[in-house]
């Protein structure tokens, strides 16, 4: 696609450039505008800019629509949990050890290998590596995703997210014995200052709030369910960090002395959204995998 050029006027001043380029290009999201900017395609007064920078008057924006990049990623016939599937989307519960999406040192058995076997439609937002994506969990945490099949879909479904309409409820199992029913982890999150592979409680983080309550304590070890109103990386496993009561099996975030669930002992149980095209109400739960009830039971009769 040519490039395209338009100066701004008093119709687009002090608007951010994510939403004045959306107005401009009909046939394209925000989401897709906000990966136009990031990736470079957009220009303003010649220099890249972030997405929620603030039009000025006379500013010239130049941009152009990327090429769409074939797929290269090969399909894999690889089981899939289903739990709900229509001509927009599907729920499906990720298995634990099982990555979401490809990346540099996982470029098969992913999520995504598995979805492009079971269904040729896919939103094409987050790129070709990511295809339907709309939100992840960890390798090594299970439980309930939300995949688009088409662009419309993907772009209600993160208006959601952002909008803190998804509703996403967690299990876990963590060190120590919490003494409160119910709290409220408020602490920002950010890239650790130490271990840029790390996240950590900073002030200049971004906020992220998680809610909890205790399932069941046993004599060195809770079970808690725990509600996201932010979806931060690696929220809930920097949350109970913070507070001194790490995710037991946490290679990244818990203790050396834990016991070996296969990676943190981290579910997503629940999951509640509005169809992003019925507009009808849907609410999913699923039970956490044998190891982690496997697990609660030997905390049980350890003492």
């Amino acid at each position: 696609m040519s490039k395209q050029k338009v100066i701004v006027n008093e119709t687009y001043q002090n608007k951010r450039i994510d939403k004045v380029l959306t107005d401009l290009n009909k046939g394209a999201s925000r989401s897709q505008i906000q990966s136009w900017i990031k990736d470079g395609y957009v220009l303003v007064n010649g220099e890249k800019v972030k997405s929620n920078y603030k039009c000025q008057l006379n500013d010239e924006i130049v941009w152009e629509e990327p090429e769409v990049q074939e797929l290269e990623i090969e399909p894999e016939n690889i089981p899939l949990d289903i739990h709900y599937e229509d001509e927009h989307l599907l729920v499906v519960n990720k298995a634990k050890g099982m990555v979401v999406h490809p990346s540099h040192g996982h470029r098969t058995g992913t999520l995504v290998h598995a979805l492009l076997y079971h269904c040729q439609d896919l939103s094409g937002i987050n790129g070709v590596y990511r295809p339907g994506i709309v939100h992840r969990i960890d390798k090594d945490t299970s439980g309930l995703l939300v995949v688009a099949k088409h662009d419309r879909a993907h772009e209600i479904l993160s208006s959601q997210l952002q909008d803190k309409k998804v509703k996403r409820s967690y299990e876990a199992i963590v060190h120590g014995v919490i003494e409160h029913d119910k709290a409220t982890i408020d602490a920002p999150i950010g890239r650790d200052p130490d271990d840029r592979q790390k996240m950590a409680v900073v002030e200049s983080g971004k906020p992220a709030v998680t809610h909890f309550s205790v399932a069941r304590r046993f004599e060195n070890f809770s079970h808690v369910y725990c509600d996201l109103e932010t979806g931060r990386t690696h929220q809930i496993r920097v949350h109970f960090q913070y507070i001194d009561h790490p995710l037991v099996g946490d290679p990244k975030y818990g203790r050396r002395k834990t016991l070996d669930v296969q990676g943190q002992a981290l579910h997503a149980r629940k999951l509640s959204f509005t169809h992003p095209i019925t507009e009808e109400e849907l609410s999913f739960t699923c039970e956490a995998p044998d190891i982690f009830q496997e697990t609660l039971e030997k905390v049980a009769k350890m003492y």
